[in-house]
């Protein structure tokens, strides 16, 4: 419900293009990040949580975000990465029986303001047409916030393209995993599995520590040597934000070192492209990226079709994968490389995320599929 008592606020994008709406969350937030639109109907609390996310403005094509409030066991992560939301329809209050509270307040606490009252259909339309670029949201009525500061602010935005992210949100310290939301009852841990955290979503740890893994999670630049002092049985490179080559260049050397070894390696989203470049592959920045829950993948393997939630603007160019390596899934909507694995070697990735359930759990069986090898 759009509330003309509220705060104006305005969305100006890097080409000039100017969105105005009203600003509820923190009001007083200056957002800057890349801008980005989201097609999940649900989820939102997981998206703005999402380490994946870190320097993006998310627009959610989806009209009513909001409603089932907020809790602290959807979280994604200990904090929110993303830089701010927008949506066409301000959130009614809360009418989840999970719910601990409404978004507006969760923003505002958070420091991350929500923008609403804006056409998102034309302004996905203009994202799709142009693709994804800088932008920032500011109060109207607030002292020194002008289009003019936030147009330098734009200017002064380094972007995405090229830039180490997962370093700013991975872990700085080690720590094992013990599932023990919802009531789930993990089975008896028995493999271990080091998860090198790029920018890790405790969705995937859960997925791992469900099906009887021990589970040590480690900082993105961790050495080979003291990862293998866990005496891991297997190693999952974690999902992430920003450029897989410029991360990749921070770690160039535990990659090298991990390959060498005769142990099992599956890569999720960033963690995938990684594994990827360092196999040989070339990645480039997408013109619009995968935003959603509603993803149709082929896998090429199995001759099946699943859906899948995604979140990536970097892809890895499937006509520079070498001979030694297999692709396994394409994408239905653009046929951009999915996955891939080694042939003979227990090494695979998917550029989807496989943890997430975006109604079907189809892509849950990639984890079942990899520790059958571990």
């Amino acid at each position: 419900m759009l509330n003309a008592s509220q705060p104006r606020g305005v969305l100006l994008l890097e080409d000039g293009t100017v969105f105005h709406g009203f600003l509820a969350g923190d009001q007083n937030a200056v957002a800057v990040g890349e801008l980005c639109f989201q097609t999940a109907m649900t989820g939102y609390q997981e998206v703005m949580t999402d380490p994946s996310y870190a320097g993006q403005i998310i627009v959610f094509t989806f009209p009513h975000i909001g409603n089932v409030g907020h809790n602290t066991q959807d979280w994604e992560a200990e904090a929110m990465h993303a830089v701010a939301m927008i949506a066409r329809e301000r959130p009614t209050l809360p009418s989840n029986y999970r719910a601990e509270g409404g978004i507006e307040t969760w923003l505002a606490t958070l420091g991350r303001s929500f923008l609403y009252g804006v056409d998102t259909r034309a302004l996905t339309t203009h994202i799709r047409t142009r693709g994804s670029a800088p932008a920032g949201i500011i109060g109207a009525v607030h002292a020194g916030q002008t289009l003019e500061a936030l147009a330098l602010k734009l200017k002064a935005f380094q972007g995405i393209e090229g830039a180490d992210l997962a370093s700013d949100v991975s872990t700085t310290t080690e720590y094992h995993w013990q599932d023990g939301l919802w009531g789930h009852h993990p089975a008896p841990l028995n493999q271990h599995i080091v998860v090198v955290d790029f920018g890790t979503k405790e969705a995937i740890l859960r997925h791992l520590n469900q099906r009887g893994c021990r589970v040590t999670v480690v900082p993105a630049h961790t050495s080979l040597s003291e990862i293998m002092a866990h005496s891991p049985q297997g190693i999952l490179l974690s999902n992430g934000p920003g450029d897989p080559a410029a991360t990749l260049d921070k770690i160039q050397g535990l990659m090298s070192d991990l390959l060498a070894q005769n142990l099992p390696v599956f890569g999720i989203c960033l963690g995938y492209q990684m594994l990827a470049l360092a196999l040989g592959g070339i990645s480039s920045k997408m013109v619009v990226g995968h935003h959603g829950a509603n993803h149709p993948v082929y896998d090429l393997i199995a001759k099946k079709v699943m859906i899948t939630s995604q979140n990536h603007g970097f892809m890895i160019e499937k006509d520079t994968l070498p001979q030694t390596l297999q692709a396994t899934h394409i994408s239905l909507f653009d046929g951009t490389l999915q996955g891939f694995r080694v042939k003979n070697r227990p090494i695979a990735g998917v550029q989807f995320h496989p943890e997430c359930s975006p109604g079907p759990h189809d892509g849950c069986v990639l984890f079942d599929a990899w520790l059958s090898q571990v």
